[in-house]
């Protein structure tokens, strides 16, 4: 008995540096990119363990939950970790990464989340980026929720280590992952004698076993059924192109903060400022007096395929996401997931206005 999804010739080394190739012209990199064969996990970690160590003074912004866990590596490593925390309801600016530079000249090291899927907020990288340039520092970025959203650009804006997944914005597989690395990450991983070697989460294997090796043999057999699905979704999103793919993630995002603010019943956008919303993931402030898990329970039970969620930890009480990206990133699920919210508020004796939502949502669609 055959299956598709078994039945399947050997993935090449050659099919696989395509898929690589078409990885980093996705980036606009001329860095070598790094298919790892794992959920973005594997190449944050990796990433930072590769660079960072005793000598290592780091900036670590928090604007979300992810930046906690890279000070947390960060400090395993043995660095010297200067937190930079903002509250998740904004971004970070520039100027208070320059002022964290001007205070403590001595960082070598940035680490910073792009887009935070978890609280709806994005950061400005570009102008970030040409702060951490003019100090010289090693400049790491996670743009997993960014990627397909919103444009990344790790050459242009001077990352050295831009790690992406492609379970988001992109619409595919959640198994692996990769990073663009330029020569000064290289060069820093050489000299760190911390680096994880012979490991799994060694970037430096991937250096010498298959980039110094001109990509001709792969380090151990790869995910064969997430890689050609990464393949299938980089190749939907060149048919389509990549502008109109983020101008659907920058529509919902707007439809949804307009609607739920037209939709009324105290529900109000999570993230202040739209400027500092990520187009990514849209997250709203549940009203006084209810718990967001339990409205988003409501709304599902009418619809448990729509992408809502509550927020992790002690934000499921106040916050609701609407995960509008990937294939959800069209005006009916906005619609949708709308008036789902709507009813769940109703229900709770809220007044609200899902017409109203409605045509907002519609009007702000761009």
């Amino acid at each position: 008995m055959t299956h598709p999804f078994l039945d399947l010739a050997p993935l090449s080394a050659a099919h696989f540096a395509s898929i690589e190739d078409r990885v980093a012209r996705l980036l606009r990199t001329r860095q070598d990119v790094v298919i790892m064969q794992g959920e973005a996990l594997l190449p944050l970690e990796g990433a930072i363990r590769g660079t960072a160590g005793p000598g290592t003074t780091a900036l670590n912004v928090i604007t979300g939950p992810y930046g906690q866990t890279f000070g947390d590596w960060l400090r395993d490593c043995g660095a010297t970790v200067i937190d930079l925390a903002v509250p998740f309801h904004t971004a970070v600016t520039a100027a208070q990464i320059q002022d964290a530079f001007t205070e403590h000249p001595e960082i070598d090291f940035v680490s910073l989340v792009h887009a935070e899927a978890a609280t709806g907020n994005t950061n400005p990288v570009g102008e970030i980026g040409e702060v951490v340039r003019q100090h010289g520092a090693l400049f790491y970025l996670d743009a997993v929720a960014s990627i397909g959203a919103e444009p990344v650009l790790p050459d242009a804006w001077g990352v050295d280590l831009c790690v992406i997944g492609a379970q988001k914005a992109m619409g595919g597989p959640a198994g692996v992952s990769a990073v663009s690395v330029s020569e000064r990450a290289w060069a820093r991983m050489a000299a760190n004698p911390q680096a994880p070697r012979r490991s799994y989460l060694s970037l430096l294997d991937w250096k010498e076993r298959w980039i110094d090796g001109g990509r001709r043999a792969l380090l151990h057999a790869p995910a064969q059924l997430e890689m050609l699905a990464l393949e299938a979704c980089v190749e939907r999103i060149e048919a389509d192109g990549p502008d109109t793919v983020m101008a659907r993630h920058a529509g919902a995002a707007a439809a949804t903060r307009a609607g739920a603010s037209a939709l009324g019943g105290g529900l109000e956008p999570y993230v202040h400022e739209a400027a500092d919303a990520a187009p990514v993931a849209t997250t709203l402030r549940a009203p006084a007096g209810t718990v967001a898990s339990e409205l988003v329970a409501r709304a599902l039970a009418s619809d448990p395929a729509l992408p809502l969620a509550a927020g992790g930890g002690a934000l499921a009480k106040e916050m609701i996401r609407v995960n509008h990206y990937g294939v959800d990133a069209t005006r009916g699920v906005v619609q949708a997931s709308l008036a789902a919210l709507g009813a769940a508020l109703s229900e709770k004796g809220l007044d609200v206005d899902p017409d109203g939502a409605r045509r907002a949502a519609e009007a702000a669609w761009r």
